[in-house]
């Protein structure tokens, strides 16, 4: 049986509580327009500092952009897993309750993209085909960070301790580390972007796991 600990209990709401103070930080201290056509950016001396001494490397943006499509390949998988188990046991709440609540955790997490995509905080420290667009938190290191994690704790959950699984769990969290360095050095992204997607996706996460262990746990599964 799945435990928490105290400090995961409270990871979610201590890192959402994060990502908000984390959010109005950015939007209030330190405002100055270094970004392009004159875009004002918080924290500006810290984004501006990091940004100089990263540069801007396209052939990495590029690179992680297609590799944003490993997260989304695991979503499907997971609907198609969760498909599969409602057409064959015939009702919703027949569907293992942690693939239930990994559906509704994937939609909250495109809902969080969506919402900054239409309430821009911040804006690129670069155009991307002349397009100013919008960047806080980052789109795909908040993908990347939401999904591979449950990635990690399915294979736990539903595999044996074997090799091979703990092999795919290295991969998956190499791959994350990989893409959030990616992101955060690819220049395409101002430093407080790659933050707030870290405390935002940790929190989300975290709520989810906790959610898990305790429906699980009510449910005699977990």
């Amino acid at each position: 049986m799945e435990k928490h600990n105290p400090i995961e209990r409270y990871a979610g709401p201590l890192l959402l509580a994060g990502f908000g103070i984390w959010t109005i930080l950015v939007q209030t201290v330190n405002v100055q327009p270094i970004g392009p056509q004159g875009t004002a950016v918080g924290l500006a001396t810290c984004n501006g500092w990091f940004h100089q001494l990263t540069g801007v490397h396209w052939t990495l943006y590029t690179l992680t952009d297609w590799l944003g499509l490993v997260p989304i390949a695991i979503c499907l998988f997971f609907g198609t897993m969760g498909l599969a188990q409602l057409i064959r046991r015939k009702s919703l709440w027949k569907v293992d309750v942690d693939i239930l609540l990994l559906g509704v955790y994937y939609g909250v997490v495109i809902l969080g993209y969506l919402f900054f995509e239409k309430v821009p905080i911040n804006y690129r420290p670069v155009l991307v085909d002349g397009v100013l667009e919008a960047s806080y938190p980052s789109s795909t290191t908040l993908l990347v960070l939401s999904v591979m994690p449950t990635l990690n704790l399915q294979i736990k959950r539903r595999a044996a301790d074997t090799a091979a699984a703990r092999v795919s769990r290295a991969c998956a969290a190499w791959f994350a580390g990989f893409m959030v360095a990616g992101r955060l050095v690819s220049g395409v992204h101002w430093l407080t972007d790659i933050v707030g997607a870290m405390l935002l996706s940790g929190g989300l996460f975290f709520c989810y796991r906790a959610a898990i262990i305790r429906l699980c746990r009510k449910a005699g599964e977990a």
